[in-house]
C-alpha cells in the first residue's frame, strides 16, 4: 500500500490501494489493518499516556481504541472536553478515498477484462479457422489413405489370384509329371506274367521296398480310376482297354507278392523280437488296405489262438479234471484266474502293439475281439450246456439250478473281464456289447429256465418231505386216531422253515434277474414272473398244510359219529361206548389244536412272503407303471385258496367244539330242572360265541399286524 502525508490535498494524494493488494491470498482484515495502522497507533499512544492502566475517570479503554463509559455516568456537557475519537475525520477521509480508488480499480479491471475478452475472441476465431482448415486437410488425408488402401487391396487380390494360378499350374505340372512317371511304371507291368522279373530296380530292390509299395499303391489307384476313364476317350480303341487290364492284373500280382514278402519279413522280425524291423514293415504294410492284413496276421499268429494246449489248459483250469462235477464256486475261482491271465497277456501284447503299429487302437480292437470270440466263447460253450426244459437234468446232478448258477458266475466274471480289457485298451470296440452278445443265446430263454428251476426245486422238496414223513410213520408204527396221532396222507403239515427256504430260492433267482436284466421294463417282467412262482408255491404249500389239518378234523368227526350215545341203548352198552367216546373226544381235541397251529403257521408264512415283497420285490417293480399293483393283486389271488381252506376248517372246529359240549352236557351229568334250563341256554348261545371267537382268531392270524394289508 502506498504511503501519503496527512497534510497533502485530496487531489494530490498518492494512491492508497494498489492492484497487487488483491492478488495472491487476499484477506480483508489485513487490508483494513494496513489502511488504519497509520492513524490508530498514535491515538492509542495518546490515550495510553492519559490512562492509568484501567480507564479514565472510571471508563474503560477498548482494544479498538474506543472508550467505554460506565453505565452510571452521564454525558459530557457540550464544550467540557475533547471528542473521544479525534481521528475519526481522518479515518472517514481515508475510507472515502479508498472507495474512490476501489471504483477506479474496478473500472481499470473491467477495461482490462474487456480488452482480454476481445483478444480472446479474436484468437478463438483464428484458432477455429485454423482447426477448420486442419480438419479439411485431415479429411483429404483420409480420402488419400482410403484410395491407397483400396489400391493396395486390389493389387493384393490380383497378386493372390496370380499366386493361385501359379500354384495350380505348379500342381498341375507336378501331377502331370507324376502321371508321366506312373504311366512309365505302369507300362513296365504291360507284359506277360513271366516277364515281371524284368521290372525296374525300384520294384526289385529290397532296400527300396517302402518306395516301391508307395508307387504300387499309386499305380493301383491311378489304373483303377483315372486311366479306366481317360484312355478309352482319348485313344478310342478297345485294344488300349485290354492292355490296361493286363497291366492292372500284373500290378495286382506284384502287390500281392510284395505284401507276402513284407509279411514274411514281419514274421521273421517278430520271432526275433526286433521291434524296429516290425515297425518298419508295419508302416509299409499300412499302405495295403490300411494295414488290415498285417494287423489280422499279427493277431492270428499269437500263441493263445493257435496253441491247442492253451485251450485245453483253459478247460482244465475252469472245469477241473475230466469226468468231475464242477461247482459254481470252483468255476468262479477258475474263471478269475483265467481271466486275469488273459488280461495280463493282453497288457503285454499292448506294449508291443504300441511300439510297432502306426494304428495301435485298431490292432487292440482286433485282438480283444478275437480273444472274446475265440478263447472266451470256446470256454463258455463247454461250461454252459443249455439243459432241456422238457427233460431237465435230475436234481441229484444239480438240476436246472446248477446251470443257472454257472450262468450267473460266468456272466459276472466275463463282465469283469470286459471292464479290465477296456482299462487296458481295446480301441473303438464295444467290448461290453460284444460280451452281452456272448450270453444272448442264454439270456433269451433265461426266464423260462428260472421258473422251471423253481418248480423243480419245489417238487423235489415236496418229495423229500413225503419221504421223511413216510420214514417217521414206518419207524413209529401205526397209531390210532384215538391217541391223537396223524395218519398217512398226501398232504404235509406246514413248516415255517420250508417257507423260508422257498423265499431263499426266490431271492437267489431275483438276484440273477437283476444281473441279467439291464432295462427296468425287462427287469420288472422277469422279477414279476419269478415272484409269481413263489406265490404259487407258498399258496399250494400252506393250502395243502391246512387240508392236512382238516383231514384230522374230518377223521376225528368220523370217530365221534361212530360212538354217539343213543337214548335207547342199555347201560352196559352205554358204559362200553363211553370209553370209546372219550377216545373220540381226545382225537377231536388233538385235531382242533393241530388245525389252529396250522393256521398260525399259515399266517406266519404269509407274513414272511409279505415282508420279502416289501423289502426286495417292490423297489424293482415300482419303476414300471402297473407292475406293483399287478403283483399285489396276484398275492391276493394266491392266498384266496388258503383262506378258503382256513374258513372250512374253522367251521369244522366249531362243529367239533359243539359236539364236545353236547356230549358233556347231555351224557355226563344228571341234570335237574334248573340245570337243564342252563344247559339249554348254553346250547343256544355258546355256538355263536365260539364261532365269533374262532373267526376273530382266524382273522387276526391272516390280517393282524397288517400282514395282508396290501391284499385288501
Amino acid at each position: 500500500m502506498k504511503e501519503r502525508s496527512k497534510s497533502s490535498s485530496a487531489s494530490n494524494l498518492p494512491l492508497i490501494l494498489d492492484i497487487d493488494d488483491f492478488k495472491g491470498d487476499f484477506s480483508f482484515d489485513a487490508l483494513f489493518g494496513n489502511l488504519v495502522n497509520e492513524l490508530l497507533p498514535a491515538f492509542q499512544e495518546e490515550e495510553a499516556d492519559t490512562a492509568d492502566g484501567h480507564g479514565i475517570g472510571g471508563t474503560d479503554v477498548l482494544p479498538n481504541g474506543h472508550i467505554r463509559a460506565p453505565s452510571g455516568a452521564t454525558k459530557f456537557p457540550q464544550g467540557l472536553s475533547a471528542p473521544l475519537f479525534p481521528e475519526v475525520d481522518a479515518l472517514l477521509s481515508l475510507f472515502e478515498d479508498s472507495c474512490r480508488e476501489l471504483v477506479d480499480l474496478r473500472k481499470q479491471i473491467d477495461g482490462k477484462l474487456y480488452n482480454l475478452k476481445k483478444e480472446v475472441s479474436t484468437q478463438d476465431a483464428k484458432h477455429r479457422k485454423t482447426l477448420t482448415e486442419l480438419e479439411k486437410g485431415v479429411d483429404g488425408l483420409f480420402d488419400s489413405f482410403a484410395r491407397l488402401d483400396s489400391r493396395i487391396s486390389s493389387v493384393g487380390q490380383t497378386a493372390a489370384k496370380i499366386g493361385d494360378h501359379l500354384q495350380s499350374a505348379d500342381a498341375q505340372r507336378e501331377t502331370a509329371s507324376q502321371t508321366i512317371e506312373l504311366i512309365k511304371y505302369l507300362m513296365e507291368f504291360n507284359s506277360s506274367l513271366g516277364d515281371l522279373m524284368e521290372l525296374s530296380p525300384l520294384f526289385s530292390d529290397d532296400s527300396r521296398v517302402a518306395e516301391a509299395a508307395s508307387i504300387a499303391q499309386k499305380l493301383r489307384s491311378f489304373a483303377g480310376e483315372d486311366i479306366a476313364r481317360a484312355v478309352p476317350s482319348v485313344v478310342g480303341s478297345v485294344t488300349a482297354s485290354r492292355v490296361l487290364e493286363v497291366a492292372v492284373a500284373n500290378l495286382q500280382e506284384y502287390c500281392n507278392e510284395l505284401e507276402n514278402r513284407l509279411l514274411a519279413r514281419f514274421d521273421a522280425a517278430s520271432q526275433r523280437r526286433e521291434l524296429s524291423t516290425m515297425s518298419e514293415c508295419a508302416k509299409i504294410l499300412s499302405q495295403f488296405n490300411r494295414g488290415t492284413s498285417a494287423m489280422q496276421h499279427y493277431v492270428a499268429t499269437r500263441p493263445m489262438f493257435i496253441d491247442v494246449e492253451v485251450m485245453n489248459s483253459d478247460t482244465r483250469l475252469v472245469l477241473g479234471s475230466q469226468g468231475s462235477q464242477a461247482s459254481p464256486s470252483n468255476v468262479a475261482r477258475g474263471l478269475s484266474s483265467l481271466y486275469k491271465e488273459i488280461t495280463d497277456t493282453i497288457r503285454k501284447e499292448a506294449a508291443t502293439i504300441m511300439a510297432v503299429f502306426p494304428s495301435p487302437n485298431d490292432v487292440m480292437s482286433i485282438l480283444v475281439q478275437r480273444v472274446l470270440e475265440q478263447r472266451v466263447t470256446t470256454l463258455l460253450d463247454k461250461l454252459l450246456l443249455k439243459p432241456s426244459l422238457v427233460n431237465p437234468p435230475p436234481i441229484e446232478e444239480g438240476g436246472l439250478l446248477l446251470y443257472l448258477r454257472m450262468l450267473a458266475v460266468a456272466y459276472e466274471k466275463t463282465q469283469e473281464l470286459a471292464r479290465d480289457l477296456r482299462a487296458v485298451g481295446c480301441g473303438d470296440l464295444d467290448v461290453e456289447g460284444l460280451t452281452e452278445c456272448l450270453f444272448s443265446v442264454h439270456k433269451d430263454e433265461y426266464p423260462e429256465h428260472e421258473q422251471a428251476s423253481l418248480r423243480q426245486l419245489y417238487q423235489a422238496k415236496l418229495e423229500e418231505l413225503r419221504a421223511e414223513s413216510q420214514k417217521v410213520s414206518e419207524s413209529s408204527g401205526t397209531i390210532g386216531r384215538s391217541k391223537g396221532a396223524s395218519v398217512a396222507s398226501s398232504h404235509q403239515p406246514i413248516s415255517i422253515a420250508v417257507v423260508t427256504e422257498f423265499v431263499r430260492w426266490n431271492e437267489e433267482a431275483i438276484s440273477r434277474c437283476t444281473s441279467f436284466s439291464s432295462q427296468p421294463a425287462t427287469l420288472a417282467a422277469n422279477v414279476k414272473s419269478v415272484f409269481t412262482c413263489l406265490l404259487d408255491q407258498v399258496s399250494q404249500y400252506i393250502t395243502d398244510g391246512l387240508e392236512w389239518a382238516r383231514d384230522s378234523l374230518i377223521e376225528a368227526a368220523a370217530l365221534r359219529e361212530r360212538f354217539v350215545l343213543g337214548t335207547i341203548v342199555s347201560r352196559r352198552v352205554a358204559a362200553a361206548a363211553a370209553s370209546a367216546a372219550e377216545a373220540a373226544a381226545a382225537a377231536g381235541e388233538s385235531s382242533f389244536r393241530s388245525f389252529m397251529v396250522a393256521v398260525q403257521r399259515c399266517g406266519s408264512s404269509v407274513a414272511i412272503v409279505q415282508q420279502y415283497f416289501a423289502n426286495s420285490i417292490s423297489r424293482l417293480l415300482l419303476p414300471v407303471d402297473g407292475a406293483y399293483a399287478a403283483s399285489c393283486e396276484e398275492m391276493a389271488t394266491a392266498m384266496s385258496s388258503a383262506e378258503g381252506a382256513a374258513y372250512k376248517g374253522l367251521q369244522q372246529c366249531i362243529e367239533t367244539v359243539m359236539a364236545e359240549l353236547r356230549y358233556r352236557l347231555n351224557g355226563y351229568y344228571q341234570l335237574n330242572k334248573r340245570q337243564q334250563i342252563t344247559a339249554h341256554l348254553m346250547m343256544e348261545w355258546l355256538p355263536i360265541i365260539v364261532q365269533q371267537m374262532l373267526a376273530q382268531e382266524l382273522l387276526l392270524i391272516f390280517l393282524g399286524s397288517s400282514r395282508l394289508h396290501s391284499l385288501h
